[in-house]
């Protein structure tokens, strides 16, 4: 077994993801109190907004990429995440009690939906199939 400080792998939002997060390709709009969350999948980035507000969203995940790819949502403890051994996927055991909510794996060209409630704080939305979080495909999102 690695060491603990070896398992751990910087979660660094590249500027340019946040300047595409904050297009008006990715808007929130809220109806009857559920505020609607653009979230688009692509090889290998996910782009959502930067910010939104707290309580009932509904993320629309759409997959415009070539490969499958899942969306598991976590609040954050801090601004790393565990990794496996093989050194390419989050550690998900590591992280069960901060797991908000995950859509399984959407084939390209899907639309999927997923309804969660969140309070104030900071949160990541990955897709941890193999390779994928290391190739940059996750998005940090700040809930005020």
């Amino acid at each position: 077994m690695r060491p603990a400080s070896h398992r751990f792998a910087a979660l660094v939002v590249p500027a340019a993801a946040l300047t595409g997060a904050v297009c008006v390709a990715h808007a929130t709009t809220t109806v009857s109190g559920v505020n609607t969350v653009s979230v688009i999948e692509r090889d290998f980035r996910i782009s959502a907004p930067k910010r939104v507000s707290n309580g009932n969203l509904l993320l629309r995940v759409t997959n415009k990429g070539p490969d499958n790819h899942e969306l598991l949502v976590f609040r954050t403890p801090s601004t790393r995440l565990p990794l496996r051994s093989d050194g390419l996927t989050v550690d998900e055991d590591d992280l069960r009690r901060f797991k908000r909510s995950s859509l399984e794996p959407g084939p390209p060209d899907s639309v999927r939906e997923l309804r969660l409630h969140l309070q104030p704080g900071r949160y990541v939305l990955l897709c941890n199939m193999s390779g994928h979080f290391m190739a940059g495909m996750y998005a940090e999102l700040v809930v005020r």
